[in-house]
């Protein structure tokens, strides 16, 4: 499996060097680091990126500016990525998003995948509202060690 520098790879794409940087950045195009931490793209990446362009009559107009699509939008909490995973179980569906080298995953309604034909591959964009956020230390619950304190005394 051979591997692009950025460069040669956003001209095999037919895109700006920034540009492809700022796919990069956000998660949307897979890459491999070298020890000295460029990043590197395969073939197999350039090929799924290539099979996702369509010819320039059936492409769809999208904002300059994917953010700019949400602006009605209240949640400022938002993650740029592309699916990993899609299953639909019954009424349910778990998605599983890939932003960066982190994965997220959301269970949200099978029609709601069906109504945004959400595929493998696919951009997406995860929305994250305060109130849904839970946030873990790996040192264990701090009401563990308030109750180990307590008894203790």
């Amino acid at each position: 499996m051979a591997l692009l520098t950025v460069r040669t790879a956003a001209s095999r794409l037919g895109v700006g060097y920034s540009t492809l940087k700022r796919w990069v950045h956000t998660g949307r195009v897979r890459t491999t680091r070298t020890e000295g931490g460029h990043h590197r793209v395969s073939e197999a990446e350039i090929d799924r990126l290539m099979a996702r362009q369509q010819p320039e009559g059936q492409r769809r107009v999208r904002a300059a500016d994917p953010d700019e699509s949400l602006a009605g939008l209240s949640a400022r909490n938002r993650l740029h990525g592309f699916i990993d995973e899609v299953r639909i179980d019954g009424l349910l569906a778990q998605v599983r998003l890939r932003v960066g080298d982190q994965s997220l995953t959301a269970v949200i309604t099978a029609d709601a995948v069906r109504m945004l034909k959400l595929r493998r591959g696919d951009d997406a964009l995860a929305i994250i509202k305060s109130t849904e956020v839970m946030i873990a230390t790996s040192g264990g619950s701090p009401t563990n060690a308030k109750r180990r304190a307590r008894k203790k005394r």
